[in-house]
């Protein structure tokens, strides 16, 4: 049986880099629709010191979300040193699709359609695929060229996740604060050498109560336009649904892989906020009755750059890989864990060895 091994990467992020004094003249509204009676400055003072979101990127009104999917699969195409016409799928996570400028999603045609076509690409045989499943799209996506490559249907493919968040968030809402735009990419490719590549992979949906948990609704202002439809999400039910959650699926999935955290050099979490990911670390290494760790096995990249959703993990790994990332990077043959939750709710994990 074939493995899957990462043989290109790129990523995309947006030269418009927001600060908080971009947010400084909001009206801010509680989730019940009641005016915040503060000063601005002082809700998002107390929104950077919980998330460490100070910097977050915002793609400017000429750009989509397939022109950044484009940019990061040209490069990680380039990356790989492979014809693109050798691609027998593309994948591309998002979760609002090609959000136009005033906030309206389109999907057809699909998301991985459109860049196919923005490559050139001519070969008809090329399948292409979006990925919808909230923010651990892509590694759903990696976990499903990890299937397709396994099954034998393909042997080169092409993953992307790339988000326009800054198109769907409620100028009302505290929340609007975390969300960025990016884009990230890789190609993936068969191998027959054992034991490299995904080893492992682990997936978990919940879909009784905490549907609700991230969803769309309308503004939370009620005298605002109550037509547009924004990304909406219950923070609390979320953070205390991760920390019960995700440490088990990913000490799952490194037994799985038949590791232990020891064996684990690096952990590639989705950039939801600090807070929550430092939590889940945390637990994490509890769970393998472990209080003292290096931090630095987990890096992020929220405070610059915000949370792109699909985004986060390949970007990161393509910043890590490429040392472009103070302080970080991979171990010759290590093993690495890919996670992520989300809307769904989601979680999946990936254990990766390099080759």
């Amino acid at each position: 049986m074939p493995n899957t091994i990462i043989i290109g990467s790129g990523s995309y992020l947006p030269g418009r880099i927001i600060g908080r004094d971009y947010f400084l003249g909001s009206d801010f509204y509680s989730e019940d629709g009641v005016k915040i009676d503060k000063p601005a400055e002082e809700t998002i003072a107390k929104f950077v010191e919980i998330t460490e979101i100070e910097n977050r990127r915002f793609i400017e009104e000429d750009l989509s979300n397939s022109q950044i999917g484009y940019e990061a699969a040209k490069i990680a195409i380039e990356d790989a040193k492979i014809d693109q016409e050798e691609l027998d799928y593309i994948i591309y996570a998002s979760n609002f699709g090609e959000v136009t400028v005033h906030g309206y999603s389109d999907f057809m045609p699909t998301m991985a359609a459109r860049v196919k076509n923005k490559l050139g690409i001519k070969n008809r045989k090329c399948v292409t695929y979006d990925m919808l499943f909230g923010c651990p799209g892509w590694v759903e996506a990696m976990i499903l060229a990890d299937n397709l490559i396994k099954a034998k249907v393909a042997k080169t493919i092409l993953v992307i996740g790339a988000e326009t968040l800054s198109r769907v968030t409620d100028p009302h809402d505290r929340n609007r604060m975390i969300f960025a735009d990016g884009a990230g990419a890789v190609v993936v490719k068969a191998t027959d050498e054992e034991n490299v590549g995904i080893i492992a992979h682990n997936t978990i949906c919940d879909n009784g109560p905490e549907l609700d948990y991230l969803a769309n609704g309308p503004s939370i202002n009620k005298e605002s336009d109550q037509t547009r439809i924004f990304v909406r999400m219950q923070g609390r039910k979320i953070y205390e649904y991760a920390l019960k959650n995700v440490p088990a699926a990913i000490k799952e999935t490194i037994e799985d892989a038949g590791l232990s955290i020891e064996d684990i050099n690096k952990i590639l979490i989705h950039q939801a906020n600090a807070k929550m990911d430092y939590a889940m670390i945390e637990r994490l290494h509890k769970l393998y009755n472990v209080k003292d760790y290096d931090h630095s096995i987990s890096p992020m990249t929220i405070q610059e750059f915000g949370n792109s959703s699909v985004a986060t993990i390949p970007t990161m790994f393509d910043l890590i890989i490429k040392g472009k990332m103070e302080g970080q990077s991979f171990k010759e043959k290590g093993n690495i864990v890919m996670t992520s939750v989300g809307a769904g709710m989601n979680i999946n994990a990936i254990v990766y060895r390099f080759p």
